[in-house]
């Protein structure tokens, strides 16, 4: 991490583009953030979607490095977030041992959060401290309970085929004790990962991207598109 970097951007009324110097894809904080960063998560993250076409092939390269980005830039948010608050992550994961991202995991968090929680030790741990903090109410674990049935037929209710949401009785679902820990443990990750997002959101508003490096949905950009 370099000294902060002074910017010159255009004259009101033009585009909004900042101009950072060679080699720098974002400022994070006035920080200049390292194209090189970016850079060595392309190099072993294979591109998603292969193209044959030259045109489409480029616009994906763009979109892969944009999205690169948004993986470097959260890992350094992620950083100064747990040095803030005396937390201590384990050594960064090199390049060559980036984690791959479970299917479940990126329907689950979109693929730039799965990918910085792969990437990141520090996101990670920030992630559990936030899980850590949620408070789960009793009525709520008990509500999601209720309101959920099937999630809680025993295993012979599962093999006679009951339906969970009429003709059952008692001895068909699982005790609501047997599995409150778990309900309780279910809800307090949901919420912790709905605090994660949050968080990014707020982190990265002040950050401020060089031109080919902008978050892939941004609508400034012609190759924008918002996918998960």
């Amino acid at each position: 991490m370099s000294d902060h970097v002074h910017t010159r951007s255009h004259p009101p009324g033009s585009p909004a583009h900042v101009h950072l110097p060679d080699g720098v894809a974002a400022l994070v904080d006035g920080e200049a953030l390292a194209v090189a960063h970016v850079d060595a998560l392309l190099r072993v993250v294979p591109p998603r979607d292969p193209v044959t076409r030259a045109d489409a092939s480029a616009r994906a390269e763009r979109q892969r490095r944009r999205w690169a980005t948004q993986v470097v830039v959260a890992d350094e948010l992620a950083r100064r977030a747990c040095a803030e608050h005396g937390l201590k992550p384990p050594e960064e994961v090199r390049p060559a041992h980036v984690l791959a991202v479970a299917e479940e995991d990126v329907a689950g968090l979109g693929s730039i959060v799965a990918a910085v929680l792969a990437h990141s030790p520090a996101a990670r741990v920030l992630l559990a401290a936030l899980e850590s903090e949620q408070d789960v109410p009793e009525s709520a674990v008990r509500n999601y309970y209720d309101r959920n049935p099937d999630r809680f037929l025993t295993p012979d209710a599962l093999r006679r085929g009951v339906d969970p949401f009429g003709g059952t009785d008692t001895s068909d679902h699982l005790p609501y004790e047997g599995v409150r820990e778990s309900v309780a443990h279910e809800l307090r990750r949901s919420a912790g990962r709905r605090a994660f997002f949050s968080w990014l959101d707020r982190a990265r508003a002040g950050v401020v991207y060089a031109a080919g490096h902008e978050h892939p949905g941004d609508p400034s950009h012609p190759d924008h598109e918002h996918r998960h």
